[in-house]
């Protein structure tokens, strides 16, 4: 029969786990995000110096798993000699860090797509409107483009944030102790893999009805203008 007491008793474990799921995730995003804005102008530029460097970096990044990219960056950074004799080495040869900067790198490059996606649906009367009005491209990118283009993306954005939330599971196999991670150590500890699971999924679920409900707050708050109004 199934024993869902041990997991009142390693109750402390999922919590760090859930701390460190959460942590990770976040981090990842927020710098992510701040990645993917100018990389999202530049897909969109006529400056094929601008725009090959940033199509090369999204399309490797969307082309390749999230989990070869870990790989890549936990295993393979200790081949290099150079690196592991450089400063640098004291930040890679933590687990923590080489999984942050996989996910960043990874989420910024899918959230990228979604920026440029969300740059090429504004209406060219609002840049022409700008224009007229004397504005020059960097005010007219800044204060229009992207505050209307980042309203348009948050739907797709909001399933972004769900996909690395999911994917941040495979920080476990490098011994991070995320949520799934947590469930690894109580299963090897009591050999209960239906309660340690269901247990980090019911808590994958949690974490993702609150990133649908915030951003279905988000949604309605910044589309309040897109509602047809009641005369």
């Amino acid at each position: 029969m199934f024993d869902f007491s041990i997991i009142l008793q390693e109750w402390p474990t999922y919590l760090q786990g859930l701390m460190n799921t959460i942590w990770l995730v976040a981090a990842s995003l927020v710098m992510g995000l701040s990645i993917a804005i100018p990389l999202g102008i530049c897909r969109n530029s006529s400056n094929p110096l601008l725009r090959l460097p940033a199509w090369a970096y999204i399309y490797f990044f969307r082309g390749t798993p999230m989990l070869v990219q870990l790989f890549i960056i936990y295993y393979g950074a200790a081949q290099w000699d150079g690196l592991r004799h450089s400063w640098a080495w004291n930040w890679f040869q933590e687990a923590w860090f080489c999984a942050l900067l996989s996910f960043t790198l990874n989420t910024a490059a899918y959230t990228a797509e979604i920026v440029r996606g969300a740059i090429r649906t504004i209406p060219k009367g609002e840049v022409e409107a700008a224009t007229a009005y004397g504005m020059t491209p960097w005010q007219t990118m800044r204060c229009i483009i992207l505050p209307s283009a980042l309203r348009r993306a948050l739907p797709a954005y909001s399933n972004e944030v769900i996909f690395m939330l999911h994917g941040s599971a495979i920080a476990g196999i490098i011994t991070i102790v995320d949520l799934t991670g947590a469930a690894r150590i109580i299963n090897s500890r009591y050999y209960s893999p239906f309660e340690a699971f269901i247990t980090a999924g019911l808590l994958y679920m949690m974490l993702s009805m609150l990133i649908v409900w915030g951003f279905r707050r988000l949604e309605n708050r910044w589309h309040a203008h897109l509602r047809p109004r009641s005369v």
